[in-house]
């Protein structure tokens, strides 16, 4: 049944995402906000469940099944050189994405980065600054995504470290944040607002029973399991790192 629901979960983050940007009528809206009722109702699931998400979105496993690698595992796997035209462009996207992020139309903010991250795949910005878009979006497995492929580009990125730590954290995973909050600290010292986040994570993993057993208990298969830590061994953005429960944001930095 756990699968089951992380399933519904995935097909009522979809009807969410086609809601807000799919440009559908009023009659085909008000159908899907009628199934989205019934999956909650049948399933006893809601957007609330974050930790029923799961790392890809339902369109990228069925672009996977479809034979079509999704976008953040094209870019693992094909480097690709953009050409000066194409870098300008891509900022532009950026820029864009980041005044949206500023007027809150954070489904606009993710298209854009996205248009961005496809002209110019190796710039971490971008994925680092639609990672904090899917944040505000609730889509906090997206946000783990693209903090992990921004690490892989720039081990030494460390707002990527502290937006993945607000991610994990918002998805409970709190032992998992507390090593990214750290990673974080370790490359900028004096952030304040790491330093604030990793005591909040230290204090949800004692109160927070582990799945390993026991209050506290550590992850580490899921750790190991994490593209994004294994990077840590082997700028900038639109807002800097925001406290837990705070919606205030820092100003732009570029």
């Amino acid at each position: 049944m756990a699968d089951q629901k992380r399933l519904a979960y995935s097909i009522i983050q979809f009807l969410h995402d086609q809601l807000q940007n799919g440009g559908l009528s009023p009659d085909a809206q008000e159908s899907l906000e009628v199934a989205i009722q019934c999956l909650e109702t049948a399933f006893g699931v809601s957007m609330e469940d974050q930790g029923l998400a799961v790392s890809q979105t339902l369109p990228e496993i069925f672009e996977a099944a479809a034979g079509k690698e999704p976008e953040h595992i094209r870019t693992n796997s094909e480097p690709v050189t953009p050409s000066e035209d194409d870098i300008a462009e891509a900022e532009r996207l950026k820029t864009e994405g980041n005044e949206q992020m500023k007027a809150e139309n954070f489904e606009a903010a993710v298209s854009f980065y996205g248009k961005a991250i496809e002209l110019n795949p190796s710039n971490a910005v971008y994925f680092c600054n639609r990672a904090a878009a899917y944040s505000k979006l609730g889509n906090y497995a997206g946000a783990v995504r693209d903090c992990e492929r921004a690490i892989g580009i720039d081990p030494n990125y460390s707002k990527a470290y502290g937006r993945m730590g607000l991610a994990l954290s918002s998805l409970n995973k709190h032992t998992e944040a507390v090593v990214y909050y750290k990673k974080a600290l370790e490359l900028d010292p004096d952030n304040d607002t790491y330093k604030s986040n990793l005591k909040i994570a230290e204090q949800k993993m004692k109160e927070t029973p582990s799945p390993t057993g026991g209050p506290g208990g550590f992850d580490l298969a899921g750790l190991l399991n994490n593209p994004g830590f294994m990077s840590m061994h082997v700028r900038d953005d639109f807002w800097g790192p925001q406290r837990h429960g705070s919606s205030g944001h820092q100003p732009l930095h570029e």
